[in-house]
């Protein structure tokens, strides 16, 4: 399958590349629904209702309490799927990272056209004059952070019951669509409307590399269900 995949990447020169949570836990950041995920924590109250817009307004020192503890991993480092994917960029082979993720590790490892559907932690901004702050200014406040003009700030991510950004959307159908090579990795693709965006592929080879199997393992022409780091190790540019 190693073999396969390299094949692909070696013949093709207009890759789009899909990717999930999976992509970023192993870098040592937690992803939601797993064994070891958020989702399965005790709390006191559940994550997505204290990741929703309506909790953030209503009571915002509980959501960073824990959005700074669950959220936000800044020594966290790009993994060789990270790397291997700006590597592809550099070469003009990859065209456009399109993630889920919201720690900014893609652009840390170095690729530049990169569509964060969610967001970033790396963004905030102040909800009353629209001033904009790093991550640094959010971690290294003990309450929660307020602009100069007193308004709270907001993580610029997607929180739930909020839409996703509809010019990030249209960028990454436009994509996906013109792509010949789409590569689906570390996503279980349930989460929509992220996951819907695949129906828009008509290219030639649609990839899916993830550990476990997933809804749409039987239109994909190659499915390797493994660590997505060790798969990019593998792979030779």
């Amino acid at each position: 399958m190693i073999t396969e995949f390299q094949r692909i990447i070696s013949n093709y020169n207009n890759i789009v590349f899909f990717g999930g949570a999976g992509v970023s836990t192993e870098s040592g950041i937690p992803d939601f629904r797993s064994v070891d995920g958020l989702y399965n924590e005790k709390y006191k109250y559940p994550p997505e209702t204290i990741i929703s817009h309506s909790f953030f307004m209503r009571q915002p020192k509980e959501f960073y309490d824990f959005y700074l503890n669950k959220m936000i991993f800044l020594n966290a480092k790009p993994n060789m799927a990270h790397i291997k994917l700006a590597q592809m960029e550099s070469m003009g082979k990859l065209k456009a990272v399109i993630t889920q993720n919201i720690d900014g590790l893609h652009q840390a490892a170095g690729s530049k056209n990169v569509l964060e559907l969610h967001g970033s932690v790396h963004r905030n901004y102040c909800m009353k004059c629209c001033k904009f702050y790093n991550v640094d200014y959010i971690v290294n406040n003990e309450d929660v952070p307020t602009c100069t003009c007193s308004g709270i700030i907001k993580p610029d991510v997607v929180l739930y019951e909020e839409g996703l950004d509809e010019e990030v959307i249209e960028k990454a159908i436009s994509y996906i669509r013109s792509a010949d090579v789409l590569i689906i990795g570390g996503t279980s693709l349930i989460v929509y409307p992220a996951a819907g965006l695949i129906n828009y592929f008509n290219g030639n080879k649609l990839v899916l590399v993830n550990k476990s199997s997933t809804s749409m393992d039987s239109r994909a022409d190659l499915v390797i269900n493994d660590s997505i780091g060790k798969v990019f190790e593998n792979i030779k540019l």
